[in-house]
């Protein structure tokens, strides 16, 4: 791991937690000048540490506001069969995430839906239309309590 200095890891709290700041901003923050400010957020995207920028939508407001948790099992883990899953995967919009997980289930997804309504339509629609899957457990998220795109050492 890439050692980072006070200033490094203070950018990027701010930038996670606010990716639309200014830089005018972000250096008066961090106490630096803007110049010096600008060239350490470059290097920090140059080496990949920041990886984009992104928009956090509502999801309520988009139609879809009931997420779900969904643990599955394939039938084979062959080379064939990850490819199609995932390829599946990314082609449904209601799937948010796909984590690949140790344990008694493959996989992990978050999924968006409109009500119970919605969740059974996707069930029945799409996910239990992909061939490989042999067995699947859902959970709804009754509230988020957090939610961090990555983890920062303490500054």
């Amino acid at each position: 791991m890439k050692e980072f200095d006070r200033l490094d890891l203070k950018i990027l709290d701010i930038l996670a937690r606010d990716g639309r700041i200014s830089n005018a901003q972000l250096a008066q923050q961090v106490g630096l000048s803007a110049s010096p400010c600008w060239q350490r957020v470059r290097r920090l995207e140059e080496e990949g540490v920041i990886a984009g920028y992104r928009a956090v939508l509502d999801q309520a407001k988009l139609g879809a506001p009931e997420i779900v948790m969904i643990e599955v099992i394939l039938e084979r883990h062959d080379d064939e069969v990850l490819e199609s899953f995932g390829q599946e995967m990314q082609r449904m919009p209601e799937v948010l995430e796909v984590l690949l997980t140790t344990g008694e289930y493959d996989y992990l997804l978050k999924v968006a839906v409109d009500g119970t309504r919605g969740y059974e339509e996707f069930l029945r629609k799409k996910l239990y239309r992909v061939p490989a899957i042999r067995h699947s457990r859902s959970s709804f998220v009754l509230r988020s309590l957090k939610n961090e795109q990555a983890y920062l050492p303490p500054l």
